[in-house]
């Protein structure tokens, strides 16, 4: 008798601390199916502290949603911050292209009068200004669309080939004038990828504007594009003075100026340019020495 009466009694501690772990688990259950709720209502933008009750767990929920509150909140703060970025940066460039315009057309039409030798230098300076100030601005307007997040990447599959004939095209009268020979490698097979064309030729021209800048006469600049399984590179290599291995990290900084080109014209953005819309396509930029002195810049695109 005593005997199943501590079996019945182990039976009914055994029953309650099942009961137990089953209710604790339902209500664990219950909470996360809540907290997961919570969740996808912030993600879709319904997320509403009326929505949910305090009646689980009121602390930790009225802290929760205060915190997704708090979130969705800094979200549209920054959503409405950009857009505001975005019409400055359109008034910007709006309201400078016109009087800089206006600027470089009456210098044009000085030059055609008839000036003292020391009057015509003064106007060519002044040219010469006003065209500084005009890529000042517009180098200025396309970084702060790419850092902003403003301007948005129109990628779609593109043969490489014809890009990099046009953009070379562009700064054969440069090269011509440095008697530098500039060149297109043919690829021995169709290459393609995933880019935008606008944006890609940019960067290459910036790449190309510094190789042919920083080149002696009689050197040579070459553009070239291979195939690989997962992307495509393309490489802008030229003879030029070079970029000492302490440097090579610190090019593609925004504004940076080595003191080896201090006495050259230009302010620091190309290469961190170059960056900025590659990295922004999905791709990123190595630099290397040239096979034969000079320096070459590697372009990766992703091929999808």
């Amino acid at each position: 008798m005593q005997y199943e009466v501590i079996c019945m009694m182990a039976c009914g501690v055994t029953l309650c601390a099942l009961g137990g772990v089953l209710w604790y688990r339902h209500r664990e259950k219950k909470l996360l199916e809540r907290l997961n709720g919570m969740l996808d209502a912030a993600i879709n933008g319904t997320f509403s502290n009326d929505t949910f009750d305090e009646s689980l767990l009121a602390e930790v929920e009225a802290k929760f949603g205060q915190y997704l509150s708090t979130s969705a909140i800094s979200a549209k703060n920054v959503s409405r911050e950009k857009e505001e970025i975005k019409e400055m940066i359109s008034d910007l460039s709006h309201q400078t292209k016109t009087p800089l315009t206006n600027l470089l057309l009456y210098t044009e039409l000085l030059e055609e009068q008839k000036l003292s030798e020391e009057g015509r230098a003064y106007v060519e300076m002044i040219a010469g200004q006003i065209k500084r100030l005009a890529f000042l601005m517009e180098s200025f307007i396309k970084t702060s669309r790419l850092e902003t997040g403003v301007f948005q990447f129109h990628k779609k599959e593109t043969e490489v080939h014809p890009v990099l004939e046009e953009t070379a095209q562009a700064f054969k009268k440069q090269a011509e004038e440095k008697k530098i020979a500039l060149r297109v490698d043919a690829a021995e097979e169709k290459v393609t990828a995933v880019f935008d064309t606008k944006w890609t030729k940019e960067a290459l021209g910036n790449l190309l504007d510094n190789a042919i800048k920083y080149t002696p006469e009689g050197g040579r600049v070459t553009l070239r594009a291979d195939s690989y399984e997962m992307f495509i590179k393309i490489d802008v290599e030229d003879t030029g003075i070079g970029i000492p291995e302490e440097e090579k990290s610190k090019v593609f900084g925004r504004f940076y100026r080595s003191e080896a080109v201090a006495e050259e014209e230009g302010i620091g953005i190309g290469l961190y340019l170059v960056r900025q819309i590659v990295s922004g396509q999905g791709g990123y930029v190595k630099i290397s020495d040239g096979k034969e002195g000079g320096t070459t810049f590697s372009l990766y695109l992703p091929k999808n």
